[in-house]
C-alpha cells in the first residue's frame, strides 16, 4: 500500500492565515474604528454589548493594530510582534461574548502576522466560545480550529473540534480526512474508519459524492494499523465508489492478504482480476498477478484458461515470452488441450449418473475453464443438488458462471449463499456484479 500519513499538501491550517475575518463576515483587521467596538450586537435573541473595560482598553490598541494591518512582509510581522504583549495585557479586560469574539479576531490576525500557529488558534477558540459568529461561519471557523490543532499534533483537540464540522458535512473534504487521522493517531484506527464512513454517508445524504481520497485514507489507516478484515472491506468499497484497475488491484490483494487462501481460492480471485480489469493495470504491478494466477490454474487441470490468461498476459506487456515459467506452461497447456476437450462429454455423462456431485463439480470446471458459462451453471447446479462437494467453491463458481452470461440477479444470490472463507471474495464479486448490472 502506498500513501503517508497525516499529509494532506499545503497544509489546511494555514490556510486560516489567508483571512478568517473576511470569511466570517467579521470587519476585516477586527472591529474597526473603535467607535464600532462600543457598538452593541445583535446576538441571538438578545443584545450584547461590549463592556466598558474592553471598550477603554481597545481604544489604546487599535491605533497601532489598524497601522500594522496596512503594512506587509518583514514590517507587519515587526509591527505584529510589539502588539503580542500588549493582547496579552488587555485580555483581563474581556468580559462579554462581545469582547470575546472581537479579542479573538485581533489574536487571529496578529498570529498570522507573527507566524504563531498557537495564537491564531487561541483566537479562533475566542471567535467560537464567543458565541457571537454567525450561524453559516461556526463550521468555517471550528474547522479551522480543528486544523490547528492537528498541525500541533494535539490530535484530541482536533477530534474535538473536527467532529462536528465532518457530521455537518463541511464542504473541504481535507476535514474528514484529518478527523480519521487524528483517531489513528491517538491509538484508535478503528474510530477513524467509523468518522470516515459517517462522513461518507452524510456526504451521500446531502446528494453528493464522497471523494476517492476519503477510501484511500481509509484504506491506509486500516493496512497500516494491520487491520486486515477493515482493510479488505474499504478496498472494495473504493473499487465500488471509483471502479478504476488499480483499485481493483488493491481490492482484490486486500481481501487475499486478510486470508489464508489456497491455490482454489486463488484462482477464483484471479478471474475476479481478470474480469474486472485489475489486470489492466500497470503492467509493473500486475505481473505477479499473472504468475500466480497461472499458477493457480495449472496448466494440467485447466489448460484452456491457463493459455488464454498467459496469452493476455503477453499482450498487456507485463509476461514476457522468453521467461521460462510462461514459456514452459504454454507448452504444457497447449499439448493438453485436445485431449482435455475430447474428454468433456464422457465427464458430463459421468457426472449425470455419479452418486454424488464430485464429477458434475469437475464438470462444471472444466466447462467454465473453456467460457461455455452455460454448461458449466448446469452441473455445478447438478453438483449442488446431488452433494459431497465443497459448496462454497461451488457457489463461488456458479456466479462466476452465472455472470458470465449477464445473469446478475442469480450470480448476486449464488455470491450472497457463500460462506466460510470465501465469503469476503464472494462479497467483493458481487460489488462488480452490481457494477456490470448498473452498466458501469
Amino acid at each position: 500500500m502506498r500513501g503517508t500519513f497525516g499529509k494532506f499538501g499545503k497544509s489546511a491550517a494555514a490556510r486560516a492565515a489567508l483571512g478568517i475575518a473576511v470569511a466570517t463576515g467579521i470587519a476585516a483587521g477586527g472591529f474597526a474604528p473603535v467607535a464600532a467596538v462600543a457598538k452593541e450586537k445583535e446576538a441571538k435573541g438578545g443584545k450584547v454589548s461590549n463592556s466598558p473595560e474592553f471598550v477603554k482598553a481597545a481604544q489604546a490598541f487599535q491605533p497601532a493594530f489598524t497601522a500594522a494591518q496596512g503594512q506587509s512582509g518583514d514590517a507587519q510581522k515587526a509591527a505584529g510582534q510589539a502588539l503580542v504583549p500588549q493582547l496579552a495585557a488587555l485580555q483581563p479586560n474581556v468580559k462579554t461574548p462581545a469582547d470575546q469574539i472581537i479579542f479573538g479576531q485581533w489574536q487571529q490576525s496578529v498570529g498570522n502576522w507573527v507566524g504563531d500557529a498557537a495564537l491564531v488558534r487561541t483566537g479562533l477558540q475566542n471567535m467560537l466560545d464567543s458565541g457571537q459568529l454567525p450561524a453559516d461561519k461556526v463550521s468555517l471557523v471550528q474547522f479551522f480550529v480543528g486544523a490547528k490543532a492537528y498541525e500541533a499534533k494535539d490530535y484530541a483537540g482536533a477530534i474535538k473540534a473536527l467532529q462536528p464540522v465532518v457530521a455537518a458535512n463541511y464542504s473541504d473534504d481535507v476535514a474528514a480526512e484529518m478527523l480519521a487521522e487524528s483517531y489513528a493517531q491517538t491509538g484508535n484506527p478503528k474510530g477513524g474508519l467509523d468518522a470516515l464512513k459517517q462522513a461518507i454517508a452524510a456526504r451521500k445524504a446531502a446528494g453528493g459524492v464522497a471523494p476517492e481520497a476519503w477510501y484511500s485514507r481509509a484504506n491506509r489507516i486500516a493496512y497500516t494499523s494491520k487491520l486486515n478484515a477493515e482493510s479488505a472491506e474499504w478496498g472494495a468499497m473504493l473499487a465500488e465508489a471509483y471502479p478504476t484497475p488499480i483499485n481493483w488491484l488493491g481490492a482484490t490483494q486486500l481481501v487475499r492478504n486478510a486470508s489464508a487462501f489456497t491455490a482454489q481460492e486463488n484462482l477464483d480471485l484471479g478471474r475476479l482480476m481478470e474480469r474486472s480489469g485489475a489486470l489492466k493495470a500497470d503492467p509493473k504491478y500486475v505481473e505477479r498477478e499473472y504468475v500466480d494466477y497461472i499458477q493457480a490454474a495449472d496448466a494440467r487441470r485447466n489448460p484452456g484458461e491457463v493459455l488464454k490468461i498467459a496469452q493476455e498476459g503477453l499482450a498487456a506487456g507485463a509476461l514476457k515470452a522468453s521467461d521460462t515459467f510462461v514459456a514452459d506452461s504454454m507448452t504444457q497447456a497447449k499439448g493438453r488441450i485436445t485431449a482435455d476437450k475430447a474428454s468433456l462429454p464422457g465427464l458430463a455423462k459421468d457426472a449425470a449418473a455419479g452418486a454424488n456431485g464430485v464429477t458434475a463439480n469437475a464438470a462444471g470446471d472444466a466447462y467454465l475453464q473453456y467460457g461455455e458459462a452455460a454448461k458449466a451453471e448446469e452441473f455445478y447446479k447438478l453438483a449442488l443438488t446431488k452433494g459431497g462437494i465443497d459448496k462454497d467453491r461451488a457457489l463461488t463458481r456458479l456466479g462466476i458462471a452465472q455472470a458470465d452470461q449477464g445473469k446478475w440477479a442469480d450470480a448476486k444470490a449464488s455470491f450472497a449463499q457463500v460462506a466460510g472463507i470465501r465469503a469476503p471474495m464472494a462479497k467483493l464479486w458481487t460489488v462488480w456484479v452490481d457494477q456490470k448490472a448498473a452498466g458501469k
